[in-house]
């Protein structure tokens, strides 16, 4: 089993599994290595260190120490529990390259907002106005809509929040 690092054209890191070089080659040369935040097929391999067991223990100190110095700075970025609007803003820009552990975040987040509404496609204008209007229960819901209708929304003081919502949202979190 190959473990290669991979990287889209907007610097989104993620981790690939293959069973060799060949496999990794033929996958990306047929396009069906995708990005899993914004599906772009701009795959590049990046470079990784192997991992070499050398013993020691002052060869293990270090690493430990870095990866708990890690572990500190990533718990800054992740979600607390319940407290969406604190993990959407760990991540309000996918197109700089987010650290893996904002990704995470980000999508965690994203799976609990579609957990916790209603998916009502492409009526999501008409049925945010019945809610606005008291013609049907108020609800949390989740749809498409145009930039246009959006704005007409906002204009009739109706909140709404565009969240994009990549392939990877419906698999599972690794």
């Amino acid at each position: 089993m190959k473990v290669l690092n991979l990287q889209c054209s907007h610097q989104h890191s993620f981790e690939g599994w293959f069973g060799s070089e060949d496999d990794f080659q033929l996958q990306l040369g047929s396009g069906l290595i995708e990005c899993p935040l914004c599906a772009d097929k701009g795959i590049q391999k990046m470079p990784s260190a192997p991992r070499l067991n050398l013993g020691g223990q002052q060869l293990q100190e270090a690493p430990v120490k870095r990866l708990q110095e890690t572990r500190s700075a990533a718990s800054a970025v992740a979600p607390r529990e319940n407290d969406l609007a604190g993990s959407l803003a760990a991540v309000t820009d996918l197109s700089i390259g987010p650290s893996p552990s904002a990704q995470g975040a980000f999508l965690k987040a994203l799976r609990h907002v579609m957990a916790q509404t209603e998916d009502v496609g492409r009526q999501f204008a008409d049925e945010a106005r019945r809610m606005h209007y008291g013609e049907v229960e108020e609800r949390n819901i989740r749809g498409q809509t145009s930039a246009r209708e959006a704005l007409e929304l906002l204009e009739e003081g109706i909140d709404v929040v565009r969240l994009p919502l990549p392939p990877a949202i419906k698999e599972t979190l690794q």
